[in-house]
């Protein structure tokens, strides 16, 4: 029996994904904006069933600065290295390498400093020359609906021209926000993959010239049309060993962020690539590789150690004093910090599961500070434990603005609670404690341009310490 499988095939936030392939491996890279470690490297053998296996950035901001930092990066393995091209649209275009994606990785490079820049693609062409692709952000540039080509010098040091606006959509009818940009060669054709019309309601488009660059002509190649995937929106073109071609790309999808699908393509006799089911996305296919070992990434944690599990990030470069693991548990120092948990550099995430799911994680709190479970995005809410300066230990249960949802209820001093989050269709959390439902349901709410987080997080003066163990994820049965 032919193997499938169903879409979303990476259901939590992997926003603006990227893939290639090395031989018989897959790998994928995906944006982070301020999350540290960010740009998780995914690795997977048939296209289906992903595993994270590493970071390419280690540092970032010391604040939170949501929207900013790293936007869509393009990754591509060429003279032997793994290359990592992204847009920071403060700072510039940078980029990466390393031998193994599993890392050590080099520091950011800045290869075109400038605000705006966003979405950048590298190709080096069959006769060595290089060059750079990127998009716009009218946030910081002014302009946007526009793909501009530089020719880049082969070790990436520099660009070495002005630029060329290979593509102005605003002289295409219907298009508006034209962005994310990869370029490829097939056969010497050069060819741009770019989506337009924004997350939500936008379309895959493609572009081929003869010259790099252009004139290039366009076709819409991927759009929802009577499926219920709205936007499809940014990706990447991969082949299989068998010389099959897929393209993966994301669905935003608010609270629970952009997910990611799978479509097949073909390439038609008119030299066109056509997606999906005569240009709409597939819900479900077979598998591009059969034979595949089922694989997620992790959420669960048993904090075994030595290190946090991949699946983790904090908001903002973190200091190693914050957190420890230690005998199979994690703890939190209760540092200072805001009390606004949207904007509190030392909350401790991974992505929320697109798919119902129960999140438990047991808590024992000593000295003072609070300490718990939250929910971030626009808007945040959380349960958790509360050291006061009387010595009384408390549950408590609040909103963004760290308001107490109910009255709190007194814990005996050292005692552990288990603490967690059912959240049903449409992302909507009710709080646990012990098995129980506390405070009212909470709506998850998406962040900017990603969704929502689950966080372990610990506030105080320095004097308390949460103490963290068996964090849990059960997806809901029927979801799966």
């Amino acid at each position: 029996m032919t193997a499938t499988y169903r879409n979303p095939v990476l259901n939590a936030d992997w926003s603006d994904p990227d893939v290639i392939r090395v031989g018989a491996d897959f790998y994928l890279t995906v944006s982070t904006f301020t999350k540290v470690p960010g740009l998780p490297i995914l690795h997977s053998r048939d296209l289906v069933n992903w595993t994270i296996i590493g970071h390419a950035v280690t540092r970032g901001y010391d604040d939170v600065r949501p929207g900013c930092g790293v936007w869509a990066p393009s990754l591509r393995h060429h003279d032997g290295r793994f290359w990592i091209f992204y847009g920071d649209p403060d700072v510039g275009i940078c980029w990466m390498s390393a031998e193994d994606p599993r890392g050590p990785w080099t520091e950011p490079h800045v290869v075109k400093p400038g605000l705006g820049l966003i979405d950048p693609c590298p190709l080096w062409d069959d006769d060595g020359r290089a060059y750079l692709v990127h998009g716009w952000a009218k946030s910081r540039a002014g302009v946007n609906n526009r793909l501009t080509l530089h020719r880049m010098a082969p070790d990436g040091e520099k660009v070495l021209d002005e630029g060329t606006l290979v593509i102005d959509a605003d002289l295409l009818p219907g298009y508006r926000t034209l962005e994310g940009p990869k370029l490829y060669k097939r056969d010497g054709v050069y060819w741009i993959f770019a989506p337009a019309g924004g997350v939500e309601q936008g379309w895959q488009s493609v572009f081929r010239a003869e010259s790099v660059f252009g004139p290039y002509e366009d076709r819409i190649v991927l759009a929802q049309g009577g499926t219920d995937v709205n936007g499809p929106h940014q990706g990447g073109w991969v082949d299989t060993p068998s010389g099959e071609h897929w393209f993966m790309h994301f669905q935003d999808r608010g609270p629970y962020g952009r997910v990611v699908h799978l479509q097949p393509m073909t390439w038609g006799e008119d030299g066109w690539p056509a997606m999906g089911d005569d240009g709409e996305p597939v819900a479900e296919y077979r598998v591009p590789v059969p034979g595949g070992a089922p694989a997620t990434p992790a959420t669960s944690d048993d904090f075994a150690g030595p290190e946090l599990g991949l699946q983790w990030s904090w908001q903002a470069n973190p200091d190693p004093a914050w957190w420890e693991l230690r005998d199979g548990r994690l703890r939190l120092a209760c540092v200072p910090g805001p009390d606004d948990l949207r904007v509190r550099p030392s909350v401790l995430g991974q992505r929320l599961p697109g798919v119902p799911c129960t999140v438990t994680v047991t808590l024992t709190l000593t000295g003072q500070g609070r300490a718990g479970l939250t929910v971030v995005g626009d808007t945040a809410a959380f349960i958790g434990l509360e050291g006061t300066a009387a010595g009384k230990t408390v549950l408590i249960c609040g909103n963004t603005e760290t308001t107490e949802d109910g009255e709190p209820v007194p814990v005996e001093e050292g005692r552990a609670v288990t603490i967690g989050a059912r959240i049903g269709e449409g992302a909507l959390v009710t709080f646990l404690a012990d098995g129980r439902d506390v405070g009212a349901p909470f709506q998850a709410t998406q962040g900017r341009w990603v969704g929502a987080v689950l966080g372990l997080f610990a506030a105080g003066d320095g004097t308390g310490q949460a103490i963290f163990e068996a964090f849990t994820v059960d997806i809901e049965r029927h979801s799966q």
